[in-house]
């Protein structure tokens, strides 16, 4: 499908509400993430809950005039094991959370394989299915809950290596129009219209209005952060060497992974950069992160690392302004997100 140039209607009125998933709440924030299932390399996120306690977790809805409902259990900071647990349910790769919706990246085995992106409620109730191709990488939803962005692997399965092909494709949820890959958007780079056959786009993220979003785009071996506008349909490239942004809650500052050791498949560090005064710092997480980061609130960022001990993959965090040192969250945890409440 070709995008048109006119963008989605004008972005639906924020709505703040919890939502039933994996969860804790963590310097008053609630935070989703989904677990790997034992010896599988999927995970599991329908009804999640939070140790200690036999049966899953709901975190309260809180609309508008409506007064809080019973809160939702705790979880201690510094506290690792306190992880959230799994139950039977659908089956996520990628999983992203917000404003009431949930975007759950599925891969179904068969000759081919088949993915799908799965639009969820409040309730992980599924709204949608898209039928997808290729392999799950990123899941977005704005901060609304209206727009989702997902990245599929079209070939390979690294961003360190050369030899890969993305399709990245954005839905809004309340009009149903859907760009199935982002490529065919008008780019300028270096002050000029800018085309080529090797463009790929991915690691979407959205501003509070839900019109203009920021992502990587790659061509000829390197790495741009873009500025899009889904109402003009048009994106212009910023500066060199981001990948994976990710917005701020209070929409000042991106979050990235920027490449800082070539000729090794452990390149990137994490990086905060500042949209006003268009300054970059590093994190104090110093390992390899290939991860789109999430904001757990304005000063905390949270993603994943290869787990130890048989685990695929660990949930650490690290203070977003350069500080302290990187806190393990949850063993065994993939794709984290924050629950507004």
């Amino acid at each position: 499908m070709t995008a048109s140039a006119s963008g989605p209607p004008r972005s639906l009125r924020s709505r703040i509400i919890a939502l039933a998933v994996a969860a804790a709440v963590l310097t008053g924030v609630a935070v989703a993430w989904t677990l790997h299932a034992a010896q599988r390399s999927q995970v599991r996120g329908h009804h999640l809950g939070v140790r200690p306690g036999p049966r899953a977790a709901v975190l309260p809805q809180h609309r508008g005039g409506r007064g809080p409902r019973r809160p939702p259990p705790r979880v201690r900071q510094g506290r690792p094991e306190a992880a959230a647990r799994h139950q039977p349910g659908a089956s996520c790769e990628r999983f992203y959370a917000a404003g009431g919706t949930a975007l759950c990246l599925q891969r179904r085995p068969g000759i081919p394989p088949k993915s799908y992106a799965v639009d969820l409620d409040d309730k992980l109730r599924e709204k949608r299915r898209i039928a997808l191709t290729g392999i799950p990488n990123r899941a977005r939803v704005s901060a609304s809950g209206r727009m989702l962005s997902w990245t599929m692997f079209a070939t390979g399965d690294s961003y360190a290596g050369s030899s890969f092909s993305t399709r990245t494709s954005i839905l809004d949820t309340r009009t149903g129009y859907l760009i199935k890959n982002m490529e065919e958007i008008p780019l300028t780079l270096g002050g000029r219209r800018y085309h080529s056959p090797d463009v790929n786009y991915w690691g979407v993220t959205f501003t509070k209005d839900d019109n203009v979003f920021y992502a990587t785009v790659s061509t000829k071996g390197k790495t741009y952060l873009v500025r899009g506008d889904m109402k003009k349909w048009a994106a212009t490239a910023l500066r060199e060497n981001v990948e994976c942004p990710s917005l701020s809650p209070d929409n000042t500052r991106l979050a990235f992974k920027k490449r800082v050791r070539e000729g090794t498949r452990n390149p990137w560090r994490l990086h905060v950069l500042d949209l006003r005064t268009m300054r970059e710092r590093p994190l104090a997480e110093r390992r390899n992160v290939d991860d789109q980061a999430a904001w757990l609130d304005d000063d905390t960022l949270a993603y994943a690392l290869p787990g130890q001990d048989g685990r695929k993959q660990d949930i650490w965090s690290t203070p977003a302004d350069g500080s302290g040192k990187p806190t393990l969250r949850v063993r065994g945890g993939s794709s984290p997100s924050a629950v507004r409440r």
